[in-house]
């Protein structure tokens, strides 16, 4: 029920991660990035705990393979889950279980990873990969381009309902934080609140900074 990506970007350390669903607020339960540590996708049967767990474990020091296997090893329920991790130095891992639902699949790229179930097609993970590969331009237009290409590829064998995208930059709060919680064509219309928020988003940085040094909002009211 789930197509995702996580990712790093070497040259401005960010992290980032996509994902489009037939269920509804995907992104709300299964995105997890942190500046300076990793990005973690906690999917399929979804804990969300597991999230910031993989995401701790990443900045006392562990890699993500060895973070991957501290929470998994001997765990209940892991045949259940699908986990993808990438952390700072750029190292992915990925856990898909026994019991992950339909068809599933997963990819490993550089300095990213991307899984899914319930897919209409297998290739659909490694469509991303190569595509986020590729592509260009800040760590949310290639995250964009490779769900669009995952979406492409065939993407999830139901109806996609929401979609988000999430980056970590410097702050403790996301850069970037959209959603689409339940729409007929979720991925576009988080494509079209991606393409409003970027022009805007050193602004509001900025404001949580230093607001006298911050640009007016342009609404009605603000001098």
């Amino acid at each position: 029920m789930t197509f995702s990506l996580i990712a790093r970007c070497a040259a401005t350390g960010q992290f980032g991660m996509v994902i489009a669903s037939s269920s509804p607020a995907v992104a709300a339960r299964c995105a997890h990035v942190r500046a300076g540590v990793g990005a973690v996708a906690s999917q399929n049967i979804t804990d969300p705990a597991l999230g910031p767990e993989l995401l701790d474990l990443l900045a006392q020091g562990k890699s993500a393979q060895a973070a991957l296997i501290a929470v998994t090893d001997g765990r209940a329920y892991m045949d259940y889950r699908q986990l993808l991790v990438v952390d700072a130095q750029g190292g992915r891992a990925v856990h898909s279980g026994r019991q992950v639902l339909g068809l599933w699949n997963e990819a490993l790229g550089q300095d990213c990873a991307a899984g899914g179930n319930l897919l209409a097609d297998p290739n659909v993970p490694s469509a991303m990969v190569a595509a986020f590969e590729n592509a260009k331009g800040h760590l949310g237009d290639r995250l964009m381009t490779g769900l669009f290409a995952g979406l492409a590829a065939g993407g999830e064998a139901g109806p996609v309902m929401s979609a988000g995208l999430k980056i970590a930059d410097r702050l403790v709060w996301p850069l970037v934080d959209l959603r689409v919680d339940w729409s007929v064509d979720p991925i576009q219309a988080l494509e079209t609140a991606w393409g409003v928020y970027r022009p805007q988003m050193a602004a509001y940085v900025q404001r949580a900074i230093d607001p006298t040094q911050a640009p007016s909002f342009g609404v009605p009211g603000d001098a």
